[in-house]
């Protein structure tokens, strides 16, 4: 399993904004194999700072999704939106590999 760590640097004027384009993409990754773990908005210290974490069962299936989604309708008006807005200003993609207890 891989996780895809995004860091986003926003607009602190567009949160509301930003906040409607994350609950834009949670399903999408979802339909296409992710499992989402969520969007981090800013509550205490930064105003400009948010995270999102999902995962897929592997590096390729991450790929496939990538591929599938620059084709999708529906992934292309979410980044319509992120076109129209501009809600955050730049993001950082890593990837970990998540370690539970027990396992």
């Amino acid at each position: 399993m891989i996780t895809c760590y995004l860091r986003y640097v926003l607009d602190p004027h567009k949160i509301k904004e930003f906040e409607h384009y994350g609950k834009l993409w949670i399903p999408l990754v979802e339909k296409f194999g992710g499992v989402h773990h969520g969007y981090f908005l800013p509550h205490e210290g930064a105003n400009n700072i948010a995270y999102a974490l999902f995962s897929f069962p592997s590096l390729a299936d991450y790929e496939t999704y990538r591929a599938k989604a620059a084709d999708d309708p529906d992934c292309q008006a979410a980044m319509e939106y992120y076109e129209e807005t501009r809600c955050f200003l730049s993001f950082e993609r890593s990837f970990m590999r998540p370690v539970f207890e027990g396992v």
